[in-house]
């Protein structure tokens, strides 16, 4: 067992059931069958993250149009996949990207990937998500940070990824103190390569850290030559139930 630090949960009137947010899976020609089962009814979904080229691509793509048509029909929150390059990317190059994912396939909100974590990020981030959601009126915000980044973040946006990373490192991981102060709604965990023996393991260290969102795989990144998140994890059936019935709370 991951030793925790113990902490006390904050709740709210609106406090999500634990969910999943899908950080993107791969182009929905290569994986039609992750995308179809997206929109299933009864699938806790809280979001669901459309990458199509690094972004939104250079023009509409029609399969990720069909994709996205089905999700919103089912209900299904989606956001745009923004890269800020850990704040080296241009504003104008990433508002840009942003008008194109809301004009062209009409999403909910954006993920904030490759995010600033420290003091320094602050106000270009800041700056970033007062303009996103100018764009798009009522835009989910997610910052992906990746790990518990300056408390400073978790006042600008919806939600924050506070971890991203192997299971090797989840099942050990420690809570920020900080995150006492917010409802479990506000944080998101995303962990691969967790087998299936351990995954009512990791759901409770999600719950005992106070991450309401959450995507585990059992998809590794074989070193850093793949990508994890591109295709279903091979449990995803017992993931959907194990929450869907409120196994894991």
């Amino acid at each position: 067992m991951p030793h925790l630090t113990s902490r006390r949960h904050r709740t709210s009137g609106t406090e999500l059931r634990t969910g999943v947010g899908v950080p993107g899976y791969a182009h929905p020609l290569l994986a039609p069958t992750e995308w179809g089962a997206l929109a299933r009814p009864g699938t806790p979904l809280h979001w669901v993250v459309l990458n199509v080229a690094d972004g939104p691509g250079a023009r509409p793509d029609p399969h990720c149009l069909e994709a996205t048509g089905r999700l919103r029909n089912a209900g299904v929150r989606v956001l745009g996949h923004l890269s800020t390059r850990y704040g080296t990317r241009a504003f104008g190059e990433l508002i840009g990207d942003a008008h194109r994912f809301v004009d062209w396939y009409r999403v909910d909100g954006f993920l904030l990937d490759r995010c600033p974590a420290d003091h320094a990020g602050l106000s270009e981030v800041r700056r970033t998500v007062a303009t996103l959601r100018v764009i798009r009126d009522g835009a989910h915000i997610v910052l992906g940070h990746g790990i518990h980044p300056h408390p400073g973040y978790a006042e600008l946006a919806d939600q924050l990824v506070t971890f991203s990373g192997p299971w090797s490192d989840y099942r050990w991981s420690q809570v920020a103190e900080w995150t006492v102060d917010h409802a479990p709604e506000r944080f998101c965990h995303f962990v691969h390569g967790v087998p299936r023996p351990h995954l009512e393991e990791a759901l409770r260290i999600s719950r005992w850290q106070g991450a309401a969102t959450i995507y585990f795989t059992d998809r590794t990144d074989c070193g850093g030559r793949t990508d994890p998140w591109e295709t279903m994890p091979g449990y995803w059936d017992e993931i959907v139930s194990r929450i869907g019935t409120g196994v894991s709370e």
